[in-house]
């Protein structure tokens, strides 16, 4: 069986390779505005796998989740059907009980959107709460590497 992408990085930035299925479009072939948005939740999922990062783990284990807490994105021209697309993904700052991560997506050396997205640490109450400090400390290596170019 062959696992799905996890993406990969350079100089401190997740690159994933996406495709626009029709499911992805409206009538007229252009990707509808929300699907950006999973597009960069995918991405930011793969990047934190490629970390090492087990969301899941802590959340069975009763420890925290991460959930976007804000989100801002801005969109520069459209995807249509069966365009190949690279979503970008690095940390743009790590805090207490918090990472906010700049994404963007591309269509070859076409920009089509860019974000910012806090995600916040909360605990199984829905309380923010410090992350876990091998996750900030990954998180802040990785944003080190992409500001050292």
């Amino acid at each position: 069986m062959t696992l799905p992408s996890t993406g990969s990085f350079e100089r401190g930035v997740h690159r994933l390779p996406t495709r626009v299925y029709f499911e992805d479009t409206d009538l007229t072939g252009i990707v509808y505005h929300a699907n950006y948005l999973r597009f960069m939740e995918r991405a930011r999922t793969e990047m934190l796998r490629a970390l090492g990062i087990e969301q899941q783990a802590m959340m069975i284990a009763g420890d925290g989740y991460y959930s976007v807490y804000d989100l801002s994105l801005t969109y520069m021209a459209p995807a249509r059907l069966d365009d190949v697309l690279t979503v970008r993904s690095w940390v743009l700052q790590v805090r207490a009980a918090a990472t906010v991560i700049g994404q963007d997506v591309w269509r070859g050396a076409t920009q089509l959107t860019r974000g910012r997205v806090t995600a916040a640490w909360l605990g199984m109450n829905g309380r923010p709460q410090r992350q876990p400090r091998d996750w900030a400390r990954r998180f802040s290596d990785l944003q080190n590497e992409a500001t050292q170019d």
